[in-house]
């Protein structure tokens, strides 16, 4: 099928805690699965007060962002030209391929982040520090 639509209530929440082989232990919507899509990768983060995704970057992978709840640092940019900015509900961020990105939930409440990649490939995070060698 050319077109799907879900609603994010009836995608189930996975606790990644439960998958070994997929760090950080926190939970997600795999959006992207429940629509079928299949050049795009789209889930909903939901990220504790204290807890990050971190610094990382993909080979091929472009990663777009937007901050729906809480209050994020942001660590983006090539290793060694690391931009770090607190965001909240609104923000938009975007990482190429090659560059590194993470963020951390300063706020005190669990935060939300929408991410949104392509193409869909298995690209697994690189340290953004190695890739300057």
């Amino acid at each position: 099928m050319d077109y799907s639509i879900v609603h994010t209530d009836d995608v189930d929440v996975v606790d990644l805690s439960t998958v070994e082989e997929i760090p950080p232990d926190h939970d997600i919507r795999p959006i992207d699965d429940a629509l079928g899509a299949e050049n795009t990768r789209l889930k909903l983060w939901y990220i504790e007060p204290g807890e990050q995704i971190g610094y990382h970057a993909h080979s091929e992978q472009e990663e777009l962002y937007y901050v729906m709840e809480g209050t994020f640092s942001v660590k983006i940019g090539r290793s060694g030209e690391e931009e770090v900015r607190e965001v909240g509900p609104g923000t938009f961020f975007r990482a190429g391929p090659m560059v590194g990105h993470g963020y951390r939930n300063v706020g005190d409440e669990r935060g939300v982040v929408l991410a949104v990649g392509a193409p869909a490939v298995e690209d697994p995070g690189l340290d953004p520090h190695s890739l300057d060698e």
